[in-house]
């Protein structure tokens, strides 16, 4: 991970990173795709907060 410098959105400086990262050919590209896929969709199954409403699991 970097280190967020003083007054410098720290998301946005992940996002130039990414973008500094040129895929090699197609397949790298894929794989470079794919990684930041996998990251948005850990981040949205941590956030999930929806709770089972379905009293018969208990």
């Amino acid at each position: 991970m970097t280190k967020a410098k003083a007054g410098i959105d720290k998301n946005l400086q992940n996002v130039v990173g990414d973008l500094e990262q040129t895929g090699v050919n197609s397949h790298h590209a894929q794989q470079i795709q794919q990684d930041t896929n996998d990251r948005r969709h850990q981040d949205a199954l941590n956030h999930d907060k929806t709770e089972d409403r379905d009293p018969s699991h208990s």
